[in-house]
């Protein structure tokens, strides 16, 4: 399992539950608090308020899923699918994936400081006024996704391919040019100044 960023350990858990079918069941208002879901059918689930902590999740399908409002802190997802996912408003502060797939995934606010996406491949995905401050995303593949308004400072970004990714809105103050692919990024004027500076060069009205 991938390292967690500043080396946090995965979370100890106290229960397990094992291959059973969630498929489409409304998830609002529960609570799992170190819980291990192994195999686990969430495909087309929906919650509201629904709260995780310290969970950790293996081979957990989540496809089709919504939830709104709702917290996964400091979770574990190892080998999980997250195929046309969407998260509204939900705080996955300190999340760590491994292995992961995310194919159109979605997420819309909320609060995805500190999670690890090392290496992800997250190219079509969509984040749109998402904090993800000091989130690990080295050697991330955003290529073609939406980024709009993300809060990235402190982020890592080593690495990472932003070809045709639209950054417009993004806070790019952590971003190193020197390492990171940005062919045909979309941005808007104001970062265009701040990579600029970032590149060494001393940007003067005419």
């Amino acid at each position: 399992m991938a390292d967690r960023k500043h080396g946090r350990p995965a979370p100890p858990t106290e229960s397990t539950i094992r291959s059973e079918d969630w498929d489409g069941r409304d998830l609002s208002g529960q609570e799992h608090t170190r819980v291990e879901f192994v195999d686990v059918d969430l495909t087309e689930t929906s919650g509201r308020g629904t709260v995780f902590t310290e969970c950790l999740f293996r081979g957990v399908r989540f496809n089709a899923s919504s939830y709104t409002d709702s917290a996964f802190v400091n979770c574990a997802f190892v080998r999980c699918s997250f195929f046309d996912t969407t998260f509204t408003g939900c705080k996955l502060v300190g999340g760590m994936f491994d292995g992961c797939t995310y194919g159109l995934l979605k997420a819309e606010g909320g609060d995805w400081s500190f999670t690890g996406l090392p290496g992800a491949d997250l190219r079509g995905s969509s984040f749109r006024r998402v904090r993800m401050r000091e989130a690990d995303l080295t050697g991330a593949r955003l290529q073609k996704a939406s980024f709009r308004e993300v809060d990235f400072s402190g982020a890592s970004l080593h690495k990472a391919d932003l070809s045709e990714c639209d950054l417009r809105g993004s806070d790019l103050s952590s971003l190193d040019p020197h390492t990171t692919a940005l062919a045909r990024a979309v941005i808007d004027p104001y970062q265009a100044i701040v990579l600029a500076q970032a590149l060494g060069l001393e940007v003067k009205e005419s």
